[in-house]
Formats: structure tokens, sequence, C-alpha cells
């Protein structure tokens, strides 16, 4: 199981697309986010780079554990310390129910 959670965590990919009128950024995350990849997530955004809006879509992206919804938490508060805003969609819906009833409620990174 250890060998096979290193394989997968870097199966996460993420690219963002910056708005033609600089107002915000789209991060497409892809991949399956537990214990094993959520750490490398949070480093994967321009916290001080990007424009005001940060829109992180999930449409090709599921959660799996609550590591993973710390990390988005972490993300968050790395935007808002900045002053910028967050928004993620594209949740599917096991996604969205494990980010709804953990989000806010754990420690972040």
């Amino acid at each position: 199981m250890v060998i096979f959670a290193k394989r997968v965590a870097h199966l996460v990919n993420v690219s963002a697309v910056a708005d033609p009128d600089g107002a915000s950024v789209v991060y497409s995350v892809t991949g399956a986010l537990f214990f094993a990849s959520s750490n490398d997530l949070v480093g994967r955004f321009d916290y001080s780079g990007d424009p005001d809006r940060v829109i992180i879509a999930l449409t090709a992206g599921h959660i799996w554990d609550a590591s993973s919804v710390a990390a988005l938490d972490a993300i968050e508060t790395k935007y808002a310390k900045r002053g910028k805003t967050v928004e993620i969609i594209g949740l599917n819906q096991p996604s969205a129910k494990i980010h709804e009833n953990l989000s806010g409620e754990l420690t972040s990174h």
C-alpha cells in the first residue's frame, strides 16, 4: 500500500489559465487528492503572483480524505492572507460532501 501511495501521489496535475483581462486565474486540478498527494498540492499555486480572484476547478479531480480538505483550506488561507478570494468549483457529489463536512474543521498546513 505504501508503494502504491507513493506512485499515485504524483499523478495530480495542476495547470493555471489566466483570464485575458487579468482579473482571475483558473487552476484545473486533475487526479486523486488524498494524504499522499495533498502536501504537494499546496505548493502548486502562485499565491503572490495571482490576481485577486482564484478559481480552483476540480471537475477532473476527486477528494478522498480529510488531508485533501485540509490542503484546500490551507490554499484558501494563504490566498486570504494576501486579500485574495478562492472559489472551488466542479466537485463531484462524493467530493463535495467530504469538502462540505470537513472544510474549516481541520487544522491547516
